[in-house]
């Protein structure tokens, strides 16, 4: 589906907004900039030399475009009748000095954030989008799985090991899916073979795959802001299947050593399933039977009532959250949407939790002990994250609720047609305005269901605090 973009013209508005956005990252106590002792330190980490060599295997990135924080490199090749996966990992584990500056702060940020004006990184650029980002033509330290699969897709065996690896190619998502829509070869060219048979996998697991349209805030070519929505391409999808398998094998070590830290999220319980079943009902697009994930795979994207469903199910998707263990197995351990164990373990470069994952794993799988300064931090990621986590999602929400009232600044006083998205309460439902790209709580006339068009007047604005007042 092609991608929308809503842009903020009026100066006063863009003025206003730029001032509201400095603000908010202010507000957040998230600063962009690292101390000279924690940049003095990151200058000098070095990792340890891998005593493996797979320099000879074209590996190659697939990120967004520009991207220069490259957590993961794949080689995918036949084996048989299936295949051999191999994923490498940044080794940010091995530039970082435990109980060193960097770490310090790491655990203080938690996670990188993507701010409309710029991004917030999780470690110094000299680590994160340079020396320990897998760039292509040149040498990096990485840990890297090896899979073989099945014909069908299944796992049946993998190792980690640390490795020298060369990326020979950095691909980014719009580029290979038009190459891959051509029939070209390439080093994804069996990305969208493997990916639909491990999405086939999760669906015989039971799991559930979202997919809500991407959101993002954009800076534009005149300097100003945009909100751009998409569906994700297959392509990202396929690589996304990568990530989960990985994540999935890092879970299974952890629970077989008995100490580690799941993703994990519960089943929906059947007060969640009715109300979901209620919304689609109302939307005309109702879910009877089956499993909720099948349903959803099934929904036709280019449908304009499917962008409803798909908000409605997001009640379904959560009470996510971490699980650190050590010598005892969680009492749940299931991250119910994958309908597996999972642990969050191929983005260490953006994420804090990933790092510990890696070390126990790699631990685990040379059959060494697991360091004792993972084992003694252990419980504090949990609430590390949390915290991070929570910021994200202001910084997030936040930003796109400034740009929205900046979009509707310009449109005070007119009125324009909204659908409903989700009624909250008697008179108030979550809208989405077609043009300019706008979700919005506002008020609705009794009885409206689901699905429904209403007629909204815009009655005022505040970019500051991203509120907009309608009424019928």
């Amino acid at each position: 589906m092609p991608q929308r973009r809503s842009r903020v013209a009026p100066s006063a508005a863009q003025t206003e907004l730029a001032a509201a956005l400095a603000a908010l990252r202010e507000s957040l106590d998230a600063p962009a900039e690292f101390s000279a002792e924690v940049l003095t330190e990151a200058e000098a980490a070095t990792a340890p030399a891998p005593e493996l060599d797979l320099r000879d295997i074209p590996f190659a990135t697939l990120d967004p475009k520009g991207s220069r924080d490259l957590d993961q490199a794949f080689r995918l090749e036949r084996r048989g009748s299936g295949y051999t996966v191999r994923y490498a990992i940044a080794d940010i584990p091995g530039f970082v000095t435990p109980g060193g500056a960097v770490d310090a702060e790491a655990r203080r940020r938690g996670q990188t954030l993507y701010a409309a004006d710029g991004t917030i990184p999780l470690h110094p650029k000299v680590l994160s989008e340079d020396r320990a980002s897998l760039l292509p033509d040149v040498e990096r330290p990485a840990l890297v799985w090896t899979f073989a699969l099945d014909e069908a897709g299944l796992v049946e065996d993998f190792r980690l090991e640390r490795a020298l690896i060369r990326s020979r190619a950095r691909l980014d998502y719009v580029s290979t899916q038009a190459a891959l829509d051509r029939g070209e070869g390439g080093p994804a060219a069996l990305l969208p073979e493997i990916g639909a048979l491990r999405i086939e996998q999760e669906r015989l697991r039971g799991g559930a795959s979202l997919n809500l349209p991407d959101e993002e805030v954009v800076r534009t070519s005149e300097g100003g802001y945009a909100i751009e929505r998409r569906h994700p391409l297959p392509v990202e999808e396929w690589n996304a299947q990568l990530s989960l398998m990985t994540g999935m094998a890092a879970a299974s070590l952890m629970l077989d050593a008995r100490i580690g830290i799941l993703r994990t999220m519960p089943q929906p319980d059947e007060k969640a399933f009715d109300a979901f079943r209620h919304q689609t009902e109302a939307l005309g697009r109702p879910w009877r039977s089956g499993r909720y994930g099948d349903y959803l795979r099934e929904l036709d994207r280019a449908d304009p009532l499917t962008l409803p469903v798909l908000e409605a199910a997001a009640m379904l998707f959560r009470g996510a959250g971490y699980v650190a263990f050590d010598g005892t197995v969680p009492a749940s351990t299931e991250q119910a949407a994958i309908a597996a164990p999972y642990a969050h373990a191929t983005a260490p470069l953006r994420r804090l939790v990933d790092r510990w994952s890696l070390e126990i794993c790699l631990a685990v799988s040379e059959g060494r002990e697991v360091p004792g300064w993972t084992r003694e931090s252990l419980a504090d990621i949990p609430g590390l994250m949390q915290e991070s986590g929570q910021r994200a999602s202001k910084l997030d929400s936040q930003t796109v609720n400034c740009v929205e009232a900046a979009l509707l600044t310009p449109l005070i006083g007119t009125t324009i047609d909204a659908t409903v998205v989700e009624v909250r309460g008697e008179n108030r439902a979550s809208v989405q305005i077609g043009e300019p790209a706008v979700t919005a709580s506002a008020p609705i006339p009794p009885g409206t269901a689901a699905g429904a068009i209403v007629r909204l007047r815009i009655v005022d604005t505040d970019i500051t605090t991203g509120t907009v007042d309608f009424s019928l």
